[in-house]
């Protein structure tokens, strides 16, 4: 008998999303997964501009993909008074607006959350930026990669010689989340006040939340982290080691407990254990390099299956070096049957259920990958446009 009684938490709610790119797109895709009815609102030519990024996901592009799930696309012109007339109809009816515009675009529009919230005081309108709406960088271009610089991520990510930005968009996802929890917090406070109000993030705020650590670390009397490739700056030993089979293993140790077990263990060299230049932390810290050699020593001859079950069995913690495409079918997420198909123009395409599980529940909706303007007849005609004004409309270019 299923146990599975509660429906999807955000059932019920609507959210309209003038969205592009990722860090919009990636919270309204939370909200979509969670149960809410997402419409998106793209440009008549050409819709979201991810739609264009690449033609990796069999002919689509994957950051839209991988974003844009479960939403109704409504391609409506924002620079004709009519389409902007229609928008503001769908919001009148939304519990949620989401927009990450170019900063001041929004309000130009008419679209500006403070106003919004005002006209409609249950809407919970939020604005995603750059770096936020006031101060000197407020109307600056805030790319990914740019933010990450602003907020010294590159700084700390990389080796010694070499800076290098994180390989997937950190501050964009930063971004999306804190939005995707401030519109959960948002919808709480709504049920014990009645009221909505505006949501505000910025990526820079929320990758510089993310920095807290080497933040801290460098205000507080110490110096920031330096870059130590795969290596932690102030814990030894913790990096890769290569294997054998041409693999690297990564281990960390995270006390000096775990160091005997490694040393006696998996080094083979229990002297290691009590040695004043590697009984600690602060000396393995200290002497890094032999740290590392001895470690590197006693792998090197083994697999990294064995050298994996040795760490293992050790207590140690410890993991492979895998690739996207090890990612794809790691065992872990096999086994948990993390995999879906979802839906698309371009037939199923495989996607990973979203990391919140509510077991009592049915599972995240993850519908289908809009095409550009699919759902706009449809949710037009649900507003109460009748077909001839849409025919009109349709015409005229406002709609798509």
């Amino acid at each position: 008998m299923s146990t599975r009684t509660q429906p999807l938490p955000l059932d019920g709610i609507t959210v309209v999303a003038v969205e592009q790119a990722v860090a919009a797109p990636f919270a309204t895709r939370q909200l979509a997964d969670l149960g809410a009815r997402v419409v998106k609102i793209e440009r008549p030519d050409g819709g979201d501009f991810a739609r264009g990024y690449d033609t990796a996901a069999a002919g689509l592009a994957s950051h839209f993909v991988w974003c844009n799930r479960g939403k109704e696309s409504v391609a409506v012109d924002l620079k004709d008074p009519r389409g902007i007339a229609l928008v503001r109809r769908l919001i009148a009816d939304a519990d949620v607006f989401v927009q990450n515009l170019a900063q001041g675009a929004a309000a130009r529009l008419g679209l500006g959350a403070a106003a919004l919230c005002a006209e409609h005081p249950r809407l919970i309108a939020v604005d995603i930026s750059g770096y936020g709406a006031e101060g000197p960088y407020a109307h600056k271009r805030a790319y990914d990669m740019l933010v990450q610089c602003e907020a010294g991520l590159v700084s700390v990510t990389g080796t010694a010689e070499q800076p290098v930005k994180a390989g997937i968009p950190a501050a964009d996802i930063a971004a999306g989340m804190y939005a995707f929890s401030g519109v959960l917090a948002a919808l709480v406070r709504r049920g014990t006040t009645g009221r909505g109000g505006p949501v505000e993030v910025s990526l820079l705020d929320s990758l510089a939340e993310w920095m807290g650590h080497p933040l801290h670390h460098g205000m507080h009397g110490g110096a920031a982290p330096a870059r130590t490739g795969l290596a932690h700056a102030v814990i030894a030993p913790y990096d890769a080691y290569p294997t054998a089979d041409g693999s690297l293993v990564l281990l960390s140790v995270q006390n000096d407990r775990e160091w005997r077990r490694l040393a006696e263990q998996v080094l083979g060299r229990p002297e290691l254990a009590d040695d004043p230049d590697f009984a600690t932390n602060t000396a393995r810290v200290a002497r890094r390099a032999d740290t590392d050699a001895a470690v590197a020593a006693a792998l090197a001859p083994l697999t990294a299956a064995e050298a994996l079950a040795r760490l293992e069995a050790a207590g140690i913690a410890c993991a492979r070096l895998n690739s996207v495409a090890d990612l794809a079918d790691h065992p872990q997420l096999v086994a948990r049957d993390r995999w879906r198909a979802v839906d698309s123009a371009v037939g199923p395409l495989r996607a990973m259920l979203p990391p919140i599980v509510f077991p009592d529940g049915p599972e995240p909706a993850m519908g289908p990958i809009p095409a550009l303007g699919q759902h706009t007849e449809t949710v037009l005609a649900g507003l109460g446009v009748d077909a001839e004004e849409r025919t009109a409309l349709r015409k005229a270019g406002v709609i798509a």
